[in-house]
């Protein structure tokens, strides 16, 4: 037995104890916020999870009048709506009200009133003092009374409630007490047998609600099979619908499901995440902590998609492709809605294809070495084209064929127009170099007299398409050889550090076709407008000659090569590319397309001397402006007629 020190000891530790339990509770009570708490949102869970809870029958359950009708009207479910809720829907269906014959009597009224008080303090039954028996002796004095008729229904659908909240949340021993309360109220027999009823349940599943409670503590929520929390649960469900115990325990084993589901995107486990979230929309479909937990995983979803779409960007703009692909696939496998994935797509294709150019675009390269730049440039799509003539062409000569497949698999930047004197003079002044018509002598200009070409061995490329000095330097250069066209390429090359080259004879049909599959670019008769310096029938010489052989009803106002660009470009943006003046090409000759090379790249013969001259030319027939035509020149071969255009590989 302790000392009386002891005791004494003990009894002041706990009176201080209370103390600080009675400060903590009156600050609780008065400033909730202190502890976290938001009173209304506590009272708005109360409200709409459990209802009040069960309270001894001997102080009862007050009616909150306030809000009860507005909860009336919103509509809760009503097995978990609060009593007040529950009796007021009740008491709306009682329409077996005894018809009163006359009023109350003063000393009825008096009994209605003390049991009105009783049923508003919550005194149900129980003793003779309680509103049920109090209702019950003023319904005995006049039988007539709907008042007490309508109270004594009240008290009966307020233990009704009552109980089956009590069994809702598994309070067996409160909802016995109220059962038996029942029982002394006037023809609620058939209540009290639902009630039993409901109670035989709840005694056989509260066992397997413990059992359950405790395997969610131990983790086991839904997990193995046959041995979880939600398998009984769900058990319990099946033999009470209403449990509300077994109701917020699925919801916390969703909760669990969900944690699980946040914890995988913590570790960048998105598929983790997405298994766990559909695992908990099988548990409880459109819960509010389903759609919760499913915006925060997509917005960190999204949130990292996007971050590994920069970093995409970041490779891709610092050279490394392979990189940029791999990460820009990764955040399309997160987000496959991801905005900005079509523009890295087509970024990377760019890059692959086109060196990070687009189709269309129009660039030029600075010179690294001295000042200038190259002629302006424009990308070149890839794609797939029937070269050559198809057998039913009029004009085909053996030469376009066979008509075959080629695919250009890379992109290219073609000039888009044909050098000028002025750029060509560009390129004798700073690299010194000769060109033949310097070097061998001579070129075959247009002689006026005779309406025909004719050698001139003054002419050279500073000359005109008639030998006179070239005083525009917007003109094609012209009288310049194969080998002087390829000298100018490659110190573009030199100059910039790009490959430049010139085009293969399968590039530069491809180019001049730009997608179309007629006979010209324009589409197979006389162009309707000025779209290439072409042969026209309304043409003339300064002396007045006309062409033999022309484009009908034709003027473009030029005899002999007009400044670059003057008129109207192809599909891809290329201008005089099927006249003005024919082309040199990198390919050297071959009497057919057998055994040509179905890539777009050159057919060439080391040592060849002979090469291909393509697209028509100030003076050419229409014939000879047909997108298929092709001739043989030797590559010392000097005109008035041809020049030649760059390309830039990507």
């Amino acid at each position: 037995m302790p000392s009386k020190e002891t005791v004494r000891r003990q009894r002041a530790l706990g009176g201080a104890l209370g103390v600080v339990v009675l400060g903590m509770a009156l600050v609780y009570h008065f400033f909730p916020r202190v502890f976290h708490v938001d009173p209304e949102r506590v009272q708005t869970q109360r409200a709409m999870n459990l209802g009040p809870a069960a309270a001894p029958l001997g102080a009862g359950r007050a009616p909150a009048a306030s809000n009860v009708q507005a909860e009336l009207d919103a509509g809760p479910p009503l097995t978990l709506a609060p009593t007040d809720v529950i009796v007021a829907r009740m008491s709306k269906k009682n329409e077996n009200l005894p018809e009163q014959k006359s009023a109350d009597t003063p000393e009825v009224e008096a009994l209605l009133d003390k049991a009105t008080k009783a049923l508003r303090n919550g005194r149900l039954a129980g003793n003779k003092d309680g509103a049920a028996a109090l209702f019950a002796e003023a319904l005995k004095m006049k039988p007539d009374s709907r008042r007490a008729a309508q109270g004594l229904y009240e008290v009966r659908a307020r233990l009704v409630a009552e109980i089956g909240q009590d069994i809702l949340v598994g309070d067996e021993d409160s909802a016995k007490d109220l059962l038996e309360a029942l029982k002394s109220v006037p023809d609620s027999k058939d209540d009290v047998a639902q009630a039993e009823a409901r109670l035989k349940t709840l005694a056989q599943v509260r066992p397997m609600l413990a059992q359950a409670a405790t395997l969610l503590q131990q983790g086991k929520v839904d997990a193995p099979k046959g041995d979880n929390a939600l398998d009984l649960y769900r058990q319990v469900q099946q033999q009470d619908p209403e449990n509300a115990v077994a109701a917020q325990g699925i919801a916390q084993v969703q909760r669990a499901v969900l944690d699980r589901a946040l914890a995988a995107v913590a570790s960048n486990d998105f598929k983790g995440a997405g298994d766990a979230l559909t695992e908990a929309a099988t548990i409880l479909p459109g819960s509010p902590a389903l759609q919760d937990v499913q915006g925060r995983v997509d917005g960190i979803r999204h949130q990292r998609a996007a971050n590994l779409l920069a970093q995409a960007r970041s490779a891709l703009d610092g050279g490394d492709q392979a990189l940029a692909q791999q990460l820009a696939e990764q955040a399309k496998d997160l987000a496959p809605d991801l905005p900005g994935l079509g523009d890295i797509q087509e970024r990377m294709t760019n890059a692959r294809l086109y060196a990070s150019y687009k189709p269309g675009q129009v660039f030029t390269d600075r010179y690294v070495d001295l000042p200038g730049q190259t002629p302006s440039m424009v990308v070149v799509p890839t794609g797939s084209f029937d070269m050559g003539a198809p057998d039913s062409e009029e004009g085909r000569a053996g030469a376009e064929t066979p008509q075959h497949q080629v695919t250009i698999g890379k992109g290219f930047a073609l000039s888009r127009a044909e050098i000028t004197i002025g750029q060509f003079r560009e390129f004798v002044r700073a690299s010194g170099y000769q060109p033949d018509s310097v070097k061998l002598g001579g070129a075959s200009v247009y002689d006026e007299r005779g309406g025909a070409l004719r050698d001139d061995p003054d002419a050279t490329w500073q000359s005109d398409y008639a030998g006179r000095a070239a005083t525009d330097e917007r003109l094609p250069v012209v009288n310049i050889s194969w080998n002087d066209a390829k000298a100018y390429v490659d110190w573009l090359g030199q100059r910039t550090g790009k490959r430049y080259r010139l085009p293969s004879e399968a590039e530069f049909e491809y180019a001049l076709r730009g997608g179309t599959t007629t006979r010209y670019w324009w589409g197979n008769g006389a162009p309707t407008r000025k779209v290439e310096n072409l042969t026209g029938s309304g043409d003339r010489s300064q002396s007045g000659r006309r062409w033999s052989n022309a484009f009908e009803k034709y003027r473009d106002g030029y005899w002999g090569p007009a400044p670059v660009m003057s008129f109207e470009a192809n599909p891809y943006g290329l201008f005089d590319i099927d006249g003005n003046v024919s082309e040199w090409v990198l390919d050297c000759w071959h009497d057919s397309y057998v055994r040509a090379p179905a890539d777009g790249s050159a057919w060439v013969n080391p040592g060849c001397s002979t090469r291909v001259v393509r697209g028509g030319s100030w003076g050419s027939s229409p014939d000879q402006v047909r997108s298929a035509y092709r001739q043989g020149a030797d590559g010392s071969v000097r005109s008035g007629r041809v020049g030649f255009r760059v390309l830039r590989e990507l």
